[in-house]
């Protein structure tokens, strides 16, 4: 019996990757989280687990060999707060925690599939993973950038790894199970909230020389995640570090539009939106002066060249499907 570990199992994307585990009969599942927050138990609800164990516990014991031989542990755990200005608090959480984990998957010769961050990008225009392109911008950047750091120097260039070690610098992913995130949810999501509160949708107005709008980011579907997440599950010979977009900039614009479109229809482009008054762009705001990514494009070079091709959802494809989950679950 495959038994998998998913660490921040009853978030955003750790849930995505259960219930994709699930879809495949694998429900020999330990979910490791902290529920704090316990409205996050509604991400687990619907799904087949064999364990919940708290993170403040989980890693001592896995370490000490308590959960028995574990194929692989999905690592989503992390403070995942782009503002969180406490660099300690996430430093310890996000790099310290995750060294900790690579150390004892090695001694137990378990497969670690961890999250990272385009986020490592931060100021560079250019999204391609080495080094001379790694400029964050915050603390939260860093801290997923010196882990990637760690295992390039534990791993070498990984093809001499004996066990998998994969890490994904997810982009902007949205889609089901994120409503516990609050502002770091999707702007798909609050543009959800705000149309069915407001009638209208909302987005930044002109900043770092784009206009109202015009902001680019690769916006990525959860579904697409779990994907790739499934395919180097699928694959353990494959290591190494890949970004997870879908190498794809789109304008806030066309993300505004699919949720008008999904929700109203009838509007061809942002333009209409405005005129209709369905779409309202918003001052910039001053907190994010300078640390905010204007245009973020996944290079998927390294993701092609392991041998993965799986066909990602643009941006009306992907928030149709997610209008449709969130409009039933209202």
């Amino acid at each position: 019996m495959t038994r998998v570990v998913v660490t921040g199992g009853a978030g955003f994307i750790g849930s995505n990757i259960v219930k994709g585990l699930n879809a495949r009969g694998i429900d020999e599942i330990i979910v490791v989280d902290d529920l704090t927050q316990g409205d996050k138990f509604r991400n687990l609800a619907d799904l087949r687990i064999a364990d919940y164990v708290d993170a403040d516990e989980f890693y001592r014991v896995f370490a000490e060999g308590g959960f028995g031989k574990v194929e692989a542990v999905f690592h989503e755990g992390a403070c995942s707060d782009t503002m969180e200005q406490d660099g300690k608090y996430m430093m310890d959480n996000n790099y310290g925690v995750s060294c900790s984990l690579y150390e004892a998957c090695q001694q137990r010769g378990t497969r670690l599939l961890y999250a990272s961050s385009a986020a490592v990008y931060g100021g560079s225009a250019t999204f391609r993973e080495t080094p001379e392109f790694e400029l964050p911008l915050n603390v939260y950047g860093y801290s997923k950038l010196l882990f990637d750091q760690r295992m390039r120097r534990e791993c070498g260039d990984f093809r001499r790894m004996k066990r998998q070690v994969a890490g994904f610098r997810y982009f902007n992913v949205y889609g089901p199970r994120e409503q516990h995130k609050g502002r770091m949810a999707s702007v798909a999501f609050h543009q959800f909230q705000q149309f069915r509160e407001q009638g209208k949708v909302k987005l930044f107005g002109p900043y770092g020389g784009y206009g109202p709008g015009e902001q680019m980011r690769d916006f990525v579907f959860v579904d697409d995640v779990v994907a790739v997440n499934l395919w180097f599950f699928d694959h353990p010979e494959k290591s190494g570090i890949f970004n997870l977009g879908s190498g794809r900039a789109q304008p806030f614009n066309d993300v505004a539009v699919a949720v008008v479109n999904a929700l109203k229809g009838g509007v061809p482009d942002a333009q209409a939106a405005v005129g209709q008054g369905l779409l309202h762009y918003i001052a910039f705001p001053d907190a994010l002066r300078g640390k905010y990514q204007c245009y973020t494009q996944a290079d998927l070079t390294a993701l092609r060249a392991a041998g993965c091709d799986h066909a990602f959802a643009d941006v009306a494809t992907g928030v149709a499907k997610y209008m449709q989950v969130l409009a039933q679950a209202h």
